[in-house]
């Protein structure tokens, strides 16, 4: 006799501290070493679920896909770098998880809209306006907004609009 699965909601996965804990270690160990490579399928093992469970559960409990997710704390990672350091953008692309600097280059301009020269010229001249704000809070203020796919984004460029196309309802 097999078991019918009912369709898990957030309220469901709301109810469930085990599987959000479970969800926490992954996303922390992602935060840890966002600079790896975080297949879902490794994701998956560090959760102890299986892996459309786990990009299911995460997507509801993070609001974000997990691949989504691991990208904005790498340009977030790169964004600080550029702003605090003197490394060179190659080395910072490399030392925030990415084997390409023309990929590092093309993702930071779709998710940040400026290039990381730019906004490394942009964060060398407003650092001092932030004065004793926590870091935490102006790392918070400046996060890069992942709502819509990169690959969208593009999209959406190419056909010079900023938002998702309409759609008719029949």
């Amino acid at each position: 006799m097999t078991r019918r699965r009912e369709p898990v909601d957030a309220a469901s996965l709301a109810q469930d501290p085990a599987l959000l804990r479970r969800l926490l270690r992954a996303k922390d160990r992602m935060d840890a070493a966002s600079h790896e490579e975080w297949p879902v399928e490794r994701l998956a093992q560090v959760s102890g679920v299986s892996e459309a469970h786990f990009a299911r559960s995460f997507k509801q409990a993070f609001g974000t896909p997990p691949h989504r997710y691991l990208l904005t704390r790498r340009i977030e990672r790169a964004s600080a770098l550029l702003r605090e350091t003197e490394l060179s953008i190659t080395d910072i692309a490399f030392a925030t998880g990415w084997s390409s600097l023309g990929t590092f280059g093309r993702t930071f301009r779709d998710i940040t809209g400026g290039s990381p020269g730019e906004v490394r010229a942009r964060g060398k001249g407003g650092a001092r306006a932030f004065g004793p704000v926590p870091a935490c809070i102006v790392s918070a203020s400046q996060r890069p907004h992942l709502e819509t796919a990169v690959s969208e984004k593009r999209r959406q460029a190419a056909a010079g609009t900023n938002e998702a196309e309409p759609q008719e309802i029949p």
